[in-house]
């Protein structure tokens, strides 16, 4: 499994934008990865609050981390994109969000039928972000989409 130290690192060198706005993962095992940004001056909104685009990076790498492990871990030569996405807000974002994907079982089922088959397949993940109360403050859901390739 790859560690939060290794795809914080693969941030900073690969998705600077997520990395400079302080997007980083904390936790991530089989099932879930957790990632974390405090609101600060560089990702915030007019309105003092996160701009919906750096929650995005957050919910979208706790999903997308777990693409990426699993693919790694079954060295598989297989592409993956976002293809569709949603999200809804409920509560201004401020001080740490925290957004947590518990779909691995999910992805991990989808990347096995690809290799397997040749043939592409899509999974929803979504990712919940919290502030330090609990309070949910936006749900983002991705259509992740895999394929072998060549």
């Amino acid at each position: 499994m790859l560690s939060p130290k290794k795809i914080n690192t693969f941030t900073m060198l690969k998705l600077p934008s997520a990395y400079f706005t302080g997007v980083r993962v904390k936790k991530i095992s089989e099932n879930s990865c957790t990632t974390t940004v405090k609101h600060r001056w560089i990702n915030q909104n007019p309105f003092n609050s996160m701009f919906w685009a750096v929650q995005g990076m957050a919910a979208e790498l706790s999903t997308g981390a777990l693409v990426m492990a699993f693919i790694k871990e079954n060295d598989a030569n297989v592409s993956m994109l976002v293809a569709n996405n949603k999200a809804t807000f409920s509560k201004k974002a401020k001080g740490r969000i925290t957004f947590t994907c518990n779909d691995g079982a999910a992805i991990k089922s989808a990347i096995e039928k690809t290799i397997s088959n040749g043939e592409g397949q899509t999974c929803w993940m979504k990712a919940t972000g919290t502030d330090a109360a609990g309070d949910i403050v936006s749900v983002f859901e991705f259509e992740w989409t895999v394929k072998r390739k060549g």
